[in-house]
């Protein structure tokens, strides 16, 4: 029997197991909206902008598990989602969007609200394609959702035309995929693999550098397990951090631009790198001539194109992390690494990760008062300096994850992705660390928090400045302040947030000392009726610190 396309497109998201979709309407869409309406087993989430709906998909997809399903109108409904987009690209989550388009004789004639959806996403999807026959469109949305999840994940584009929507066709949903070309690596070598652990197990002066892939691949227990048998300290990426639990005693911290003392200095001075599920970038290596200048360098990685291409590696293993380090506990033993261990401690005593004056309501206090008061939970970030703040002294283990934004470092996508992730996971507290300069790129989300039942808690480190950029004028600029400034010296603070959140129909707490970061905190826990936004009004002349200039070795370290 045939059906309409849009029929066909429910049936498909039934089939895919999708029990939510993030979705903006518009005139191109309004057929498929209507028939999930009428089927009604899949739940619509409204948010108030694309870009935002985009990374409300990316925090579901990361809380769950799940692949993320979007749907938005032609034009500048798709054009919204591409920050977004490439946040997911670069960070791989799995994102199928659907984008309405206009039907297929007006394509190319400018019609009303046409863009190159697909063209303009080339470079920032795993796939994009116009469905141009209704005869492909099954087999396509089944592709399309392979390739989101499988190998490196990632978002996927369909551009659906308005009039395939509507246009009669097969009722067949395929059950396989087999797409010529892409045959994503579901194994290890086992060849690669032995030689990996021949280096390490050689080693004297052993490191784990342990990145997002494995927290993607959800590896954290063997991760840990692999760290155990061996002895081997681990030290993380930003995106890495709760692959292994922070208060594990052989894990030391994050490495990188605003990483520990003991991290990056236990990476220059080490004799071998196992690496797992990282890209190695900037914000990692600085300058790659000085970047575990005495190692030998085993990079495990799912995909192929990210191994030797910023750091040229001894032993490269292309596999998912999971899988590789499922065969790696079947051999590990313990290597003996307690002098090593105590070098690396000795670093750590000497210059620790700890805030220089840490007096008052700082961001440091603010953190642990987070640490205290929520256990099992999901703690997003926007990006800036509360993000760094946060990934140092957040606690993370089984039932405390972060979700961030790594590879694109956006501003607005904490406050989203923390709706997301509380869709997913209802019955779990969502806490969202974030700023007052990247909160106001998403703030208008507060009305889809409160109506679609997400009590969200924002964590609102107010210092009047975008924070990052102002402490690099600060450090490198002659403290030439340009641009960074969000009040002028005698006027007040523009918004109220406190107002805000009651216009938003949320509850406002204002934080001014430290002795009212843990009952606030608590009163936000226990209210569930709505989102909390708690602001805590820190000093502007706050920084992060360690630090290292973009482009510097990493044993370079501001202290």
């Amino acid at each position: 029997m045939d059906i309409a396309g849009k029929n066909l497109f429910v049936k498909a998201l039934k089939n895919e197991g999708v029990d939510t979709i993030f979705a903006y309407p518009g005139g191109v869409i309004t057929d498929l909206l209507d028939e999930i309406e009428k089927d009604g087993s899949i739940r619509i989430v409204l948010p108030r902008h694309e870009q935002a709906l985009v990374h409300e998909a990316e925090g579901y997809a990361r809380a769950t598990g799940k692949v993320g399903v979007c749907l938005v109108t032609s034009g500048p409904g798709a054009t919204n989602t591409v920050t977004a987009i490439t946040d997911a690209f670069l960070d791989s989550i799995p994102i199928v969007c659907f984008t309405g388009q206009v039907s297929l004789p007006l394509i190319g004639n400018d019609a009303f609200q046409e863009v190159d959806t697909i063209g303009i996403s080339r470079n920032i999807t795993k796939w994009g394609i116009t469905v141009r026959r209704r005869e492909d469109m099954g087999h396509i949305i089944k592709e399309a959702f392979y390739v989101a999840k499988t190998g490196k994940p990632g978002p996927v584009i369909i551009d659906l035309p308005k009039d395939i929507q509507v246009s009669s066709g097969d009722s067949e949903y395929p059950s396989e995929v087999n797409i010529r070309g892409y045959k994503p690596n579901e194994g290890v070598h086992v060849g690669q693999l032995k030689k990996a652990w021949k280096t390490l197990k050689n080693a004297e002066r052993p490191i784990i550098l342990a990145g997002g892939g494995v927290n993607n691949a959800r590896a954290d227990e063997e991760l840990t397990a692999f760290a155990e048998k061996t002895g081997v300290p681990v030290v993380t990426t930003v995106m890495g951090r709760g692959a292994i639990p922070t208060s594990h005693p052989l894990y030391f911290g994050n490495a990188g631009m605003h990483g520990a003392y003991a991290c990056n200095l236990a990476i220059k001075e080490c004799d071998v790198l196992f690496s797992i599920g990282t890209r190695f970038n900037d914000r990692i290596t600085g300058d790659l001539n000085d970047f575990a200048p005495n190692a030998q360098i085993v990079h495990i990685d799912i995909d192929s194109a990210s191994i030797s291409r910023n750091v040229v590696v001894n032993v490269p293993v292309v596999s998912d992390a999971k899988v590789a380090l499922e065969k790696l506990n079947e051999w590990a033993a313990k290597i003996n690494t307690e002098d090593w261990i105590k070098e690396i401690k000795a670093w750590d005593s000497e210059y620790p990760l700890e805030m220089p004056n840490d007096v008052g309501l700082t961001p440091q206090a603010i953190m642990r008062g987070i640490n205290e008061v929520f256990h099992e939970s999901f703690i997003t970030t926007d990006v800036g300096q509360h993000q760094m703040w946060a990934a140092q002294f957040i606690e993370l283990d089984k039932k405390r994850h972060m979700i961030t934004s790594g590879g694109l470092g956006t501003m607005g996508f904490g406050f989203p992705a923390a709706i997301g992730a509380k869709v997913g996971l209802p019955d779990t507290p969502v806490i969202c660390v974030t700023g007052d300069g990247s909160f106001q790129m998403n703030l208008q989300e507060m009305a889809t928090a409160n109506t679609e039942d997400t009590p969200v808690v924002i964590c609102l480190l107010n210092n009047e400045v975008l924070g990052m950029v102002r402490q690099m004028q600060n450090l490198f600029y002659g403290k030439r302040y340009v641009a960074t400034d969000l009040k002028k010296a005698d006027d007040a603070y523009v918004p109220d947030f406190m107002k805000l959140a009651e216009a938003y129909g949320a509850k406002g707490i204002r934080v001014t000392q430290r002795e009212e970061i843990i009952p606030a905190l608590k009163e936000a826990a226990e209210n569930t009726d709505s989102c909390t936004l708690v602001e805590f009004m820190i000093d502007k002349d706050e920084v992060v610190l360690p630090m290292v200039k973009g482009g510097n070795s990493t044993s370079d370290m501001i202290l």
